[in-house]
């Protein structure tokens, strides 16, 4: 994935979720709008690096959007509708393998809804499997160990119930998280933030949900896939933020 019109600017403060002032090279302020609604506490810093486009439109509050922040020496994506595009093409092209699927890819949606969510990948494949692959951004790090959730997610915490669901209909069933950054050893599940969110996926992995996760080499203006990365929900995590209070 490739942005146009990219410019790396300071960041300022973020007054909430939805927007961020930022200031460019010349001394200009800036509003972007933050296509991520995390919280991102550890890495939004008064000072940081962040990499905006200029996407003007009279349809647009904003003519900017913030897609990348530096922390340190490194670039973390913050693109929330990114991961869903990276894994249906990872998974077309085979630079996402899933295990046991069998057969070629006959079929590919994107966004399918069952019961009472919406999974963000439905599949076929010539051996008559169906499949579905829930899609997670992953931007919280520490210490090379990645984290999911960086906030509880209700929606998430469904989308997990289902999927097992799924799974005893007879259904190939994934949980993707897609670490929008390449420093990573292992990925976990954020329990302090969400304790009821691990022990869905700890009850899912014993169901037979597959929890696979691929971080990614990413610059300032571009994303690509670059290898699977272990799963362990038992790996300690320490929320960054916690350590700098």
């Amino acid at each position: 994935m490739d942005y146009q019109q990219v410019e790396v600017v300071s960041f300022l403060e973020r007054p909430n979720r939805f927007i961020a002032y930022c200031q460019k090279t010349d001394g200009e302020v800036i509003t972007a709008h933050v296509k991520n609604t995390g919280r991102g506490r550890e890495v939004f810093l008064p000072g940081a690096q962040v990499a905006v486009t200029y996407t003007p439109s009279p349809k647009r509050k904003t003519d900017y959007d913030l897609i990348a922040v530096k922390k340190k020496d490194a670039w973390f994506n913050i693109d929330s509708q990114l991961p869903n595009q990276l894994a249906a093409e990872g998974i077309l092209n085979g630079e996402i393998q899933l295990p046991e699927l069998m057969g070629e890819i006959t079929f590919l949606k994107r966004e399918v809804v069952y019961h009472h969510s919406k999974f963000d990948i439905y599949l076929e494949t010539s051996t008559n499997q169906k499949i579905f692959v829930e899609v997670k951004g992953m931007t919280l790090e520490n210490l090379a160990v990645g984290a999911f959730p960086d906030a509880p997610t209700t929606r998430g915490l469904k989308h997990i119930l289902e999927l097992v669901d799924a799974h005893k209909e007879g259904y190939l069933t994934y949980v993707l998280f897609i670490a929008q950054f390449e420093q990573l050893t292992v990925s976990t599940i954020h329990q302090e933030m969400q304790p009821e969110f691990a022990l869905a996926i700890r009850a899912a992995q014993t169901e037979g949900v597959q929890v696979l996760t691929y971080n990614c080499l990413v610059n300032a203006d571009s994303v690509r896939l670059k290898q699977r990365i272990p799963f362990d929900l038992d790996a300690p995590f320490k929320n960054p933020v916690n350590e700098n209070n």
